[in-house]
């Protein structure tokens, strides 16, 4: 479903995507993790056309972006991390406009509306000023104006920042059926467990490129898992490697009883900080 190829984008001396390429299929969730300034951003306002690449292709859907933009835009729905909705006006008033610019009309419009606000828990807030909503509230009204038009392409910039529990867990629903439904979703977070929640595979951005892709598990696979042992003296003993419990066993044969065992496997927190970390360092 899209399709990016060797982005690169400079402002100036800084090079915001220095080779950026992606594919994600349709129906997968795609979690793009990486540093604040690793080009995350930047490659979501050039799939949706905001901006032009210095180099390199994107498509969606077979459609390419340059090219057709406003043809391509039209199977996107973008949810950027800054808010984009006006906030003397009500919630449905803002649908109602990005609606009409995706161009649903009367029956349409209204049941896509309602869909949104039932799906992302909006329904008793449709004719509430959006200045006056929580900032959760704002969450799902943002994210509400990327769904309206049941896109083939989500992108969603850090949709639960900041966000209370209820809005997170009414999001990643939401993803996860229109996922189920086709859509392909890029979600940019820095909250990785969401990205478990949404069994998502993993993209990792560092320095303006993809440094490392796959699903949870082959990506964790090379990364050591590690178990501390503690001893009623106060005492501990810290185990690492490929395979710490084979340690473990030896220390637990030819030690002392121990008081406490803390096993931890590699977990996305230890892939962010092991690939995002070197490559933020190139």
């Amino acid at each position: 479903m899209l399709a990016a190829r060797d982005l690169t984008k400079h402002y100036g001396a800084v090079r915001a995507l220095d080779g950026f390429t992606l594919d994600v299929a349709a129906g997968e969730v795609v979690g793009l993790i990486g540093h604040n300034g690793a080009g995350k951003t930047t490659f979501a306002e050039v799939v949706t056309g905001l901006i032009r690449p210095d180099r390199g292709s994107v498509t969606v859907g077979g459609i390419d972006v340059t090219r057709r933009p406003r043809v391509a835009r039209a199977q996107i729905g973008y949810a950027p991390q800054e808010f984009g909705l006006y906030p003397a006006v009500t919630v449905r008033q803002n649908l109602t406009l990005f609606g009409r610019l995706y161009g649903l009309r009367r029956r349409a419009l209204a049941a896509a509306i309602d869909e949104a606000a039932i799906d992302l828990m909006l329904d008793d807030v449709l004719d509430r000023p959006v200045g006056v909503l929580s900032g959760g509230q704002k969450r799902r009204a943002q994210a509400a104006t990327a769904l309206l038009h049941r896109p083939a392409l989500l992108l969603l910039d850090e949709p639960t920042a900041g966000a209370d529990p209820v809005t997170r867990s009414a999001l990643l629903a939401a993803v996860r059926t229109r996922a189920a439904a086709g859509a392909a979703v890029v979600y940019t977070t820095h909250y990785l467990p969401e990205l478990d929640e949404l069994d998502a595979t993993i993209a990792v951005a560092a320095g303006g490129r993809v440094i490392a892709r796959g699903d949870r598990a082959s990506l964790l696979s090379g990364l050591p898992s590690r178990a501390t042992v503690g001893y009623p003296d106060g005492t501990s003993t810290r185990l690492s490697g490929a395979d710490p419990i084979a340690a473990l066993v030896d220390v637990l044969m030819s030690g002392p009883a121990p008081s406490a065992i803390d096993l931890h496997r590699p977990s996305l927190d230890d892939l962010y900080l092991t690939l995002a970390g070197a490559g933020h360092d190139r």
